[in-house]
């Protein structure tokens, strides 16, 4: 593997920075925008919360469309530059339906970018390699998280009742940055070869990127010219399409039936009720941020070895037993300390299973011609799943008993660890274009 496909996966796994750090900065701004605009819970949590979530569901439902029509990419600038717009207008807003408007593009890149960069680290890279490479933009995505984490926390204070504007806007500096990074990028060599014709420019970039052998350019052309005969044919091998996206589905419906966006979301309102004080539960997000870096990439490291389906049976089997200890803490009235365990054992969990396999695994299951639609696909499931949970937060944590959400959560991933039992293939180690025989899926 070369250098410069190492250098162009992180480039556009940078985009999984800007989806974290926009995703839960916007925790440190809660409670002091509903303070200021005096809003209600219900409109609070619909223009306030939820409607990056509702943006980055139209952005997953439609990113496909670019994706496929302009490129990876010149799709992926142009989330690089709806991130920056988002950044200052939020930061500059002056009124509750404005400020929703700049969250509603920075969700609309958020969910574009859950399409465009899995798909293009997926098109580029070795298939020895791939899920590391892949599992790059979940790594950044926690970095990211962990970096609004910190960066909400250092920015307490620096600007009187204007904090939340300096938490929002300084997000624009990565945003500029990931502009400048990007536009030096190839685009998808499978791309060029698939959906435009262009074989030479296509094979051109895969020579700069793999060295010869079974990685070699010609080989893969190979693939990508058998899996389209094999398709064309009487009397096909593929799989049917539908199994992928039945497969896709589950994934990405038990990524937030686990209640990990509820929890990054309104992590600090929740340590301040796990019985933490306001400065405690902040710095108590900082260590949910730690631990979900430390074992993403320990789970990155260990997804090319291991596999998919092994990393997701462990984290199956923590969220069960993380879970029912957040049930217990406060059902029990549990000390702060151990409720706090509960949340980094859930996050460990989420991180080493369902944050290192979800974007690899849902970009490895569909043939070259469907892959961002696929992917769209699934992202779609992911963020309708986590807009609704985000809607209805602040009602839920008002209207029904902490234990009770998280035993419903808990439920949940009792149903996952059937799923991935019973249903989940293996996908580690196989060329893209075989991934899709029945043999290799059953």
């Amino acid at each position: 593997m070369s250098q410069k496909t190492i250098y162009y996966s992180i480039v556009a796994s940078l985009s999984g920075f800007l989806f974290g750090f926009d995703t839960v900065v916007i925790s440190g701004a809660n409670l002091p925008i509903k303070e200021l605009w005096g809003t209600s819970d219900w409109f609070h949590g619909l223009t306030i919360m939820s409607v990056a979530l509702w943006g980055t569901l139209i952005g997953a439902v439609l990113g496909s469309i670019p994706c496929d029509k302009i490129g990876r990419k010149s799709t992926l600038f142009w989330i690089g530059v709806l991130y920056f717009v988002s950044a200052i207008g939020t930061a500059l807003a002056t009124d509750p339906l404005i400020f929703s408007g700049y969250r509603f593009l920075g969700g609309l890149a958020i969910g574009t970018a859950t399409i465009a960069a899995p798909t293009y680290i997926t098109e580029i890279a070795p298939y020895q390699y791939r899920g590391k490479l892949v599992g790059l933009f979940q790594i950044n995505i926690v970095v990211g998280i962990l970096s609004a984490y910190v960066s909400n926390y250092l920015l307490t204070g620096f600007g009187g009742n204007n904090d939340w504007r300096f938490m929002l806007g300084v997000e624009a500096i990565p945003a500029l940055l990931f502009l400048v990074l990007v536009s030096n990028i190839p685009e998808s060599p499978r791309w060029l070869i698939i959906k435009k014709n262009e074989v030479e420019k296509g094979l051109a970039i895969l020579a700069r990127m793999f060295e010869i052998g079974s990685n070699s350019p010609q080989k893969i052309l190979l693939n990508i010219r058998n899996e389209q005969l094999d398709r064309e044919s009487e009397h096909p091998t593929l799989r049917p399409t539908k199994n992928a996206f039945i497969l896709a589905f589950f994934m990405a419906f038990f990524n937030q039936a686990s209640g990990i966006n509820f929890i990054l979301y309104y992590a600090p309102e929740i340590m301040e009720r796990a019985g933490l004080a306001t400065e405690e539960s902040l710095l108590g997000t900082v260590f949910i941020g730690g631990a979900n870096l430390v074992f993403t990439i320990w789970g990155i490291s260990l997804i090319d070895k291991m596999g998919r389906k092994h990393l997701m049976l462990i984290g199956s089997i923590g969220y069960l037993l993380s879970l029912s200890m957040i049930s217990y803490g406060f059902f029990a009235l549990s000390s702060p300390v151990f409720n706090l365990m509960g949340f980094l054992l859930f996050i460990a969990s989420h991180a080493i299973g369902q944050g290192s396999v979800i974007w690899v695994f849902i970009a490895e299951i569909f043939p070259n011609r469907l892959r961002a639609k696929g992917q769209s696909f699934g992202a779609g499931v992911h963020w309708a799943m986590a807009a609704m949970i985000t809607l209805i937060g602040p009602n839920l944590i008002q209207a029904v008993p902490e234990w009770q959400i998280f035993s419903i959560f808990l439920v949940f991933m009792g149903l996952q660890c059937l799923y991935v039992l019973l249903l989940m293939p293996e996908t580690k180690g196989k060329p893209l274009e075989i991934i899709q025989l029945k043999s290799q899926l059953n």
